[in-house]
């Protein structure tokens, strides 16, 4: 029988880990479940290891994000297939049961769960992308979840197959502390020719509100991140002639648009991605 891993990595998630890691442990018995701390500031390791001792604790000695401490977990996890949640996803009952085909396939990558969203507009389905080139970005969006195909894996709810996670690298460290890397871990992976899916059978709950990244950063610097990281993914991935050329020639446009909208992080996120590159 396969083994599993389930990874969590948690920044400051205490009450989190304490209302859904139980969820967590008895939706996967019999698998390893492992939470890589990145150096929290509250009393998440103490609280791990006094509730729960079944559980591995991974310890980062400072604060690196979100992929430095995902790829730590991976590192360290004994499963074929890996389970990556947030702190703030739960699964569902049942949820595994329609995962584990997919991997009879070699080729097959990951697979994305659909996530029950509560978000202050209400519950919306989530976990499949779609998306295109257009304007000289990478544009996503949410997809409908009634299809199996997806852009991309969510790196909140998605189970991978860690000998192909360690062969692609893992997730790219430069675009710490969040947001695209699971997008440029999917595109790479697709690009080398393995498979993705969606699956829309298996449901997780994911509390948007109560994530570590709304408590840490302001909205202006999330927005910044998020552009910054949304700059340097073009420039690694369509890094063809073609490609680059399209994209610079875009970019007095959406510096246009940009100005008339205020956002000035944008143009902020555009000259911190030059120190990734």
């Amino acid at each position: 029988m396969v083994k599993i891993s389930v990874v969590i990595p948690n920044y400051n998630g205490r009450k989190l880990l304490e209302k859904n890691l139980p969820i967590v442990i008895k939706a996967t018995r019999g698998c390893e479940v492992i939470v890589v701390d990145d150096a929290s500031d509250d009393d998440s390791v103490d609280f791990l290891k006094t509730h729960f001792p079944e559980v591995k604790v991974l310890i980062s000695s400072k604060n690196r994000g979100f992929s430095s401490t995902v790829n730590y977990g991976f590192e360290k996890a004994e499963g074929e297939l890996i389970l990556l949640l947030n702190t703030d996803v739960y699964p569902k009952a049942r949820f595994m049961e329609p995962l584990l085909s997919y991997f009879k396939d070699p080729a097959v990558f990951g697979v994305g769960l659909i996530q029950e969203s509560r978000e202050k507009e209400g519950v919306i389905l989530r976990g499949r992308g779609l998306g295109e080139f257009r304007r000289g970005f990478l544009v996503h969006w949410k997809g409908e979840a009634d299809k199996k195909d997806t852009l991309w894996i969510s790196a909140g709810a998605g189970i991978f197959r860690k000998n192909l996670w360690i062969k692609l690298g893992g997730l790219d460290e430069k675009y710490n502390p969040f947001y695209w890397e699971d997008i440029d871990l999917s595109w790479r992976a697709v690009k080398k020719g393995y498979k993705i899916y969606f699956e829309f059978q298996s449901k997780v709950v994911h509390e948007q509100k109560e994530g570590s990244i709304r408590n840490k950063y302001t909205p202006d610097q999330i927005k910044r991140i998020a552009y910054r990281n949304q700059f340097y993914f073009i420039r690694k991935n369509f890094n063809n002639p073609i490609g680059l050329l399209r994209h610079y020639l875009w970019l007095p446009y959406h510096f246009l648009k940009a100005v008339k909208r205020g956002d000035w992080a944008f143009f902020r996120g555009f000259l911190d991605s030059f120190n990734l590159s």
